[in-house]
């Protein structure tokens, strides 16, 4: 009997192995959660065009926004485990588990971990009629003042939302959220003077802070900027602790067979490593990182973790 079934499995094998040498022999997709145009969609765009040029097969983007990622994450999670179908996550992958009462798929069981493919940060702005020149300043005034500085954010749960949560948690200090329907709203209103500060994408402030109409207090990475030298951390600047990252991997549906992972993960390294997003490194701020599957499982877990602890102590509600 354990010869048939040996024989049975080397039979299996062999069939198996055209096809995994093969891969990829066929489009491959990427579902982005987020609408056209945005920072994750460009990222994705630019990575993908220099996939398909590695990996000799299309490299098609997706657009399924909704429910806050979830419609096009949960997509990936019932599509076929074969490496064709993956999914650019972001923050808000880690973060969903805390802030949504129920998700159509387990975050840590339903995808097989790809790759890192990069980190990105924000950026601390202030109006610069401010009377806050540094982070000590605001938090300095914030501790005086308990609840009625205030910061704007571009949506419930947003980076920007959560990176100000844990300035106040580890900064101990009180100050009252307000969130607004995406970044233009809010920096028009920092602006005018109507709001204190504000967590936000490299993106969205850069010509801000070049034209002197917003003041770069601090950024929200482990380390400085490359492309802002001269502004601290937060961490550095009266906050120790304080890493508040976005981040952008890429996940297939579990149970893909590690040899399409190690051929994707192999394919995603040497693109990045040849500067495949060179470009976009000063414009949305991202620090190259590709990394091994195990890797990304790791530093999401971790993300998830801290992210919980976040939402718990500023009394989000799950939606």
């Amino acid at each position: 009997m354990s010869k048939v079934l040996t024989a049975i499995t080397f039979l299996l094998l062999c069939c198996a192995a055209p096809a995994l040498a093969a891969f990829p022999d066929r489009p491959i997709k990427i579902v982005v959660p987020f609408p056209p145009g945005g920072g994750t969609d460009i990222i994705s765009r630019t990575l993908g065009a220099a996939m398909s040029a590695e990996l000799g097969q299309p490299v098609v983007i997706e657009n399924k926004p909704g429910g806050g990622t979830v419609l096009g994450t949960a997509l990936v999670a019932n599509s076929p485990a074969d490496g064709y179908t993956l999914v650019m996550a972001t923050f808000a992958h880690a973060v969903n588990p805390s802030l949504k009462a129920s998700l159509p798929y387990d975050t840590f069981k339903a995808f097989a971990p790809v790759a890192l493919v990069a980190r990105s940060y924000n950026i601390l702005v202030v109006n610069p009629k401010s009377s806050y020149h540094s982070v000590k300043d605001l938090l300095a005034a914030a501790k005086a003042n308990p609840g009625k500085l205030n910061y704007g954010s571009f949506g419930i749960g947003t980076s920007a939302h959560l990176a100000g949560e844990l300035f106040k948690y580890l900064g101990k200090v009180d100050m009252t959220h307000v969130a607004y329907q995406g970044a233009a709203a809010a920096l028009t209103d920092l602006m005018a003077g109507h709001i204190d500060a504000m967590f936000t994408t490299v993106a969205s402030v850069t010509s801000h802070i070049q034209s002197g109409n917003l003041r770069a207090l601090a950024v929200t990475s482990a380390q400085r900027s490359p492309a802002f030298p001269d502004l601290p951390t937060i961490a550095e600047a009266g906050v120790p602790g304080y890493v508040a990252d976005s981040w952008y991997g890429l996940y297939a549906p579990a149970g893909t067979p590690p040899q399409i992972i190690d051929a994707l993960n192999k394919a995603i390294a040497k693109v990045v490593q040849a500067g495949a997003l060179a470009k976009l490194a000063t414009v949305e701020g991202l620090v190259v990182t590709p990394s091994p599957p195990q890797e990304l499982d790791r530093y999401v877990r971790e993300q998830e973790a801290l992210w919980r602890k976040v939402v718990e102590a500023a009394h989000i509600e799950p939606q």
